[in-house]
């Protein structure tokens, strides 16, 4: 071989490597938030950080194998089965929260106590609506939050069908005297459920006297998902309920036939009296800086349908069984933790408006605060709202998961709605990741039951809850908030 064909073929495995290389590169980009990390985040927090190893394998065994294995789910299916659904200004969601008073008391938990929240009432009564024309049929409804309701006899009206607020505009005239039928489709949550929550003023701005949503959810068996709904103000207050995705269909493809649509709804809805409910909270208090505190929560609130095991039953049971979880582990960290169960969520957030009020002057020593509302199904890492070094140290935290299969990260703009107001003055959080695709196949509906529930994922959220404040709130530093 001629020492130009071995040069030639040199150069041509050259070329091969770097071309392997820059199609590596391409396929798989360096991420500018870990290049941002492996600059700033300093050897001795890595260190640290990865010293907790032994300390979250400890927990994730007692709570997935262990002696918690099965607790939170059977603590929580306890609950469920004995007060099901918890609406606010409810005595059952009174005599519910009596309930974990004493349970939190035999745990040994500290510092537990209620804090007062007033809130008005709301009332579903009884409610229905029937197809009348051109065939008779029942229609499975669920009244709206804060909905007036109809007279005895009801409102009896023909049916306008529209699929967006663009398209009422566009057919106003016809509106007048009708119950109009919003049936958007589902293209997410938050992009939709505007129709649920403006419906009824954006009706009744054309003359219409009810109006009807198709549920905000992907996926239905005939199954309607209630919520709350807002009335514009200076605007004629109508009656507005949800109908099963199968019937607003129904009544679409109805209507796009041309044929005359007319539906009786009869609703007892309307607000009561002013109530006083309770946050709940309890603690495991810091052992060198107890004033400075880590926040873990879920509501207990829900809605009168279902029972509440889903949303938010479970987000509230992982976040008082993960301090029961530390506290019989003996370990308490630097900085209190600090569960609260938030009361009147759905209503508004009216537990957690009335908390940021009592609190304000307080949340300087507030390092971080966690909620999980989205459901408790299996956990694969955290999604957290955070500054720049934040979010290299949970980056960090999330590789101690690896037993979990829970290693991922998501940077979010909100994690919580309850904690909403607590992210947007620049405190960090974060909530769990995790698969909860069919979240809103049950959500606000009766089909929220115990059923929705799985015993090893909730362990898997409890032992992540747990973890995850326990070395936030044990860090050397306070969590960085830029």
């Amino acid at each position: 071989m001629s020492p130009l064909f071995k040069y030639s073929a040199s150069i041509l495995i050259i070329i091969s490597l770097i071309g392997c290389l820059v199609a590596l590169l391409i396929s798989n980009p360096i991420n500018a938030e870990d290049a941002f990390c492996e600059k700033s985040l300093t050897a001795s927090v890595k260190k640290e950080i990865a010293s907790y190893q032994l300390l979250v394998d400890t927990i994730v065994e007692a709570s997935v194998t262990g002696s918690f294995k099965g607790s939170t789910f059977e603590e929580l299916a306890f609950f469920i089965d004995t007060f099901g659904n918890r609406i606010a200004g409810s005595e059952n969601l009174e005599n519910s929260i009596d309930y974990l008073l004493e349970k939190f008391k035999s745990k040994n938990l500290e510092n537990i106590h209620t804090e007062e929240v007033s809130l008005e009432s709301w009332s579903r009564g009884k409610e229905s609506a029937t197809l009348l024309f051109p065939r008779r049929q029942n229609l499975p409804i669920l009244g709206l939050g804060n909905s007036v309701g109809t007279s005895e006899d009801g409102i009896t009206a023909e049916v306008l069908t529209v699929k967006s607020f663009d398209e009422l505009n566009e057919r106003s005239a016809e509106a007048k005297g009708k119950i109009v039928v919003f049936a958007p489709e589902f293209i997410s949550y938050g992009k939709t459920v505007v129709y649920r929550s403006k419906a009824a003023s954006e009706a009744a701005k054309h003359g219409a006297v009810a109006a009807l949503i198709r549920s905000i959810a992907p996926f239905s068996i005939l199954s309607p998902h209630t919520g709350m709904q807002s009335y514009e103000a200076n605007v004629t207050k109508i009656p507005v309920a949800a109908l099963a995705v199968e019937d607003a269909h129904l009544l679409e493809r109805m209507q796009s036939r041309k044929q005359r649509v007319v539906v009786n709804l009869k609703m007892e809805a309307h607000l009561g009296e002013v109530k006083t409910s309770r946050n709940t909270i309890a603690e495991l208090k810091g052992s060198s800086h107890p004033e400075k505190v880590v926040i873990i929560s879920g509501h207990l609130d829900s809605w009168d349908v279902g029972q509440g095991a889903m949303d938010d039953g479970g987000g509230a049971f992982i976040s008082w069984n993960a301090l029961n979880v530390l506290k019989s582990l003996d370990l308490r960290p630097k900085r209190t933790i600090r569960t609260i169960l938030w009361t009147a969520e759905e209503f508004g957030y009216v537990g957690a408006q009335q908390y940021y009020k009592d609190h304000k002057n307080e949340t300087h020593n507030w390092n971080f605060i966690m909620e999980s509302d989205e459901g408790t199904f299996n956990p694969y890492g955290l999604n957290y709202v955070s500054g720049d070094k934040g979010s290299c140290i949970i980056k960090e935290i999330v590789k101690l998961f690896k037993n979990l299969n829970a290693t991922s990260s998501t940077r979010s703009d909100s994690v919580g709605s309850d904690i909403n107001l607590w992210l947007d003055d620049g405190i960090p959080g974060a909530a769990v990741l995790q698969q909860n695709e069919k979240y809103f196949w049950f959500h606000h509906s009766q089909g929220d039951t115990m059923d929705v529930e799985d015993p090893v994922s909730l362990d898997k959220n409890t032992a992540i809850w747990a973890a995850t404040a326990y070395i936030i709130a044990n860090l050397e530093d306070d969590f960085p908030r830029d």
